[in-house]
């Protein structure tokens, strides 16, 4: 596949919108964590406490993609995207006015911010719905790129903070998000194909089959660990090696970077290789890097392991999406916000249970064996259905799986 054809064969001014509304969306659902540290420190937090709050948008976020995938076969997802992004606006000039006084408010806040995070479940099916099944694993790996927001996020807002006030970051990045607004309002459009409004029921109902709990399960692990290691690695570094919230900064910048960048790498090699036979070599990847990662106690030894981590992580991500729409592209709406939301529970897991590990044992390798183990159960799970899998649905699809 050329990258001539994306222009050829959808819209690709859409695809580019999609994008950008992933890519603020994402910088903004995370920004709890690059300004965790100074947060924390204002409010006098215990680790475990820094560890929920950066964790409590991750787990909005996969509530509310649930919420948002419905919207996106009733309203269209152009609308639904509209809908959110104002919602975003609106708590990011309240944090900005009245800031966080207290843990609950800045708990409150982290709710609010999951609508950034459900972005997920509008921009990939919008993208999505205009290429053909044997473009999907690019097509999805471009959008969901946008994750380099958490890179923004690293990068600048413990600067911003520094310079300004860690409250005036977000009164910052309302500038950008009408920006972002006005760009999608001008230029995305919907996909003219047919779309079956869904029901509540209608999540039920695909969780009765079982393919939809292993597609939960390796989102819940790839992105569950991409987005939980982005919002842990600036309290991490600090933590653990005595840095600067903007030295932290950096290195959380640099490790989220190549986990964001990589993920349409990973889409565009499943659909060459196949996805199934991608995640295996991407799950075994991570988790090495993530069991190696407390095993010595250096900087340089730890961004390498993470650099590692993060981008086997994100490549997995694309590899996901590559096998999801041949499997339930009928169902793509509904499915994009399920397999999402597991993928939020997966950040909030592993962000909140390594604020436990640390608070609870003073170290952070407990929570990182743990996610290690679920690397190797989502390894067991896809032994477990790839022959099943290669000779049903995947024999049908267009594409290799």
């Amino acid at each position: 596949m050329k990258f001539s054809d994306l222009k050829s064969s959808g819209h690709w001014p859409t695809l580019l919108t999609a994008f950008l509304y992933f890519d603020f969306s994402f910088m903004v659902w995370t920004v709890l964590g690059p300004l965790g540290a100074q947060i924390g420190e204002a409010l006098h937090l215990l680790p475990e406490q820094k560890g929920f709050m950066v964790a409590v948008p991750i787990l909005s976020g996969a509530v509310l993609r649930i919420v948002l995938g419905l919207l996106v076969d009733r309203i269209g997802a152009k609308n639904t995207g509209i809908i959110a992004q104002l919602i975003v606006i609106a708590g990011l000039a309240c944090a900005y006015i009245v800031g966080l006084p207290s843990y609950q408010a800045a708990l409150l806040m982290g709710i609010v911010l999951g609508f950034g995070g459900a972005s997920f479940a509008v921009a990939l099916p919008q993208a999505g719905r205009w290429y053909p099944p044997n473009m999907q694993g690019v097509v999805m790996g471009l959008a969901g790129a946008g994750n380099v927001g958490v890179v923004l996020d690293s990068l600048f807002a413990p600067r911003l903070a520094a310079a300004y006030g860690w409250k005036s970051v977000f009164g910052l990045a309302i500038i950008p998000a009408v920006l972002v607004l006005v760009i999608y309002v001008a230029f995305s459009r919907e996909a003219q194909v047919e779309v079956k409004k869904k029901r509540l029921a209608d999540y039920f109902n695909l969780l009765k089959d079982k393919d939809a709990h292993w597609f939960c399960f390796y989102y819940t692990v790839s992105f569950g660990g991409f987005v939980g290691l982005a919002s842990s690695y600036v309290l991490y570094f600090k933590g653990e090696y005595g840095l600067t919230p903007v030295q932290a900064g950096d290195f959380a910048a640099l490790c989220t970077f190549v986990g964001a960048v990589l993920r349409p790498v990973g889409g565009a090699m499943a659909d060459r290789i196949g996805g199934i036979r991608s995640l295996y070599t991407f799950y075994a990847v991570a988790g090495l890097a993530v069991v190696a990662s407390p095993l010595v106690h250096n900087l340089n030894y730890n961004v390498l392991t993470f650099l590692i981590a993060s981008g086997a992580l994100g490549m997995a991500n694309g590899a996901v999406f590559q096998l999801l729409p041949q499997r339930f592209g009928k169902d793509i709406g509904v499915m994009t916000g399920l397999v999402g939301a597991g993928g939020g529970v997966g950040g909030f897991y592993l962000a909140s249970s390594l604020g436990m590990a640390k608070g609870y044992t003073g170290s952070y390798a407990p929570g990182f064996f743990v996610f290690a183990a679920l690397c190797l159960l989502a390894i067991c799970g896809l032994g477990l259905v790839k022959t099943r899998w290669r000779t049903t649905w995947g024999a049908a699809a267009n594409a290799r799986i």
